[in-house]
């Protein structure tokens, strides 16, 4: 009778025995897995927010770049094919054998592919050219790491130009490249960034920034606004000279601007992709976790019945 009242008393204490190793095992990574569940979320959702700011100032500074080029456009219409002196649309006299290269890349991670898919055309550019004909400049940390793991040189890291540009430090950046391109030491700009098309796609691009392509008379345009008879002042030209500048900033600033939607469309989808996977394991876990417990339950009832059964 002794020996059945302290299997009684077994039972009644079972709530409070400590679990076996493998449940806590279990029970711990559940809240592993809950707390990064938290924490990608949280992630997601910041990243979705800077997502909706930069896209929209990105649609208004599109729209100012779309205006600017059709301001270039109507006034090289009324030069009516005229050959004209543009130093920015043009190669310089005497070629220097040197090109630059700019690479947009991001400074944090958690945004999937997006810097690997950015560095791969501008690896395979530059060394198609050749590491010695080639300067190169990169805005993010993370392609600063991926060309010291390529083994390729860096020139330059911009390293004052954030995760929202300013189109302060853009337009510094813009005018440095026209002067040194200007001066003949280089042959051309081209940046490489990730181009914003629409949500579901996005593609890297390598652009050139300089030379301009040569401002083109639309003849249609032209016999379609012949009877305007619109009046320059200064001339075409000087006009085109003072807006080609412009020109080159507005494209740069843009390209910023879609490198960074971009991204963080990018990190917004890695992030949501990482909580789902998240979810499925924590779901996975809690059902071994059962039936570790259900188990361990079923084998401790067990070894108490065949303990009293014996004793009888």
């Amino acid at each position: 009778m002794r020996a059945l009242r302290d299997c009684r008393d077994r039972v009644s204490r079972y709530d409070v025995r400590p679990m076996p190793a493998n449940i806590r095992e279990i029970k711990g990574r559940i809240k592993a897995v809950g707390n990064i569940q938290r924490i990608t979320k949280t992630m997601q959702l910041i990243a979705s927010a800077r997502f909706q700011k930069l896209q929209k100032r990105a649609t208004e500074a599109q729209a100012y770049t779309r205006k600017v080029a059709e301001v270039v456009g109507e006034v090289a219409s009324s030069l009516g094919g005229e050959d004209v002196n543009l130093p920015l649309a043009q190669p310089p006299a005497k070629s220097s054998g040197k090109e630059l290269v700019l690479i947009l890349s991001a400074s944090r991670g958690f945004c999937g592919a997006y810097n690997a898919n950015v560095m791969r055309p501008a690896i395979k550019h530059i060394r198609d050219l050749g590491t010695d004909k080639v300067q190169i400049e990169v805005v993010g940390k993370k392609g600063v790491a991926l060309l010291k793991f390529s083994r390729l040189p860096l020139n330059t890291f911009h390293s004052h130009i954030g995760d929202t540009p300013a189109y302060e430090d853009v337009q510094a950046l813009a005018q440095q490249y026209m002067d040194d391109f200007i001066a003949g030491k280089y042959d051309a700009v081209r940046v490489v960034y990730m181009r914003f098309i629409s949500m579901s796609k996005q593609k890297p691009e390598v652009m050139t920034l300089l030379p301009l392509e040569p401002p083109k008379a639309d003849k249609a345009a032209g016999e379609a606004k012949a009877s305007a008879n619109y009046e320059f002042s200064p001339n075409p030209q000087e006009l085109l000279g003072e807006l080609l500048p412009i020109t080159v900033k507005s494209t740069l600033y843009q390209a910023f601007n879609e490198a960074a939607v971009s991204e963080q469309l990018a990190r917004m989808v890695a992030m949501k992709a990482a909580t789902d996977a998240a979810g499925k394991v924590g779901k996975s876990l809690k059902r071994r976790y059962n039936r570790a417990r259900q188990a361990a339950i079923t084998t401790e009832l067990s070894e108490i019945i065949a303990g009293a059964a014996a004793l009888e």
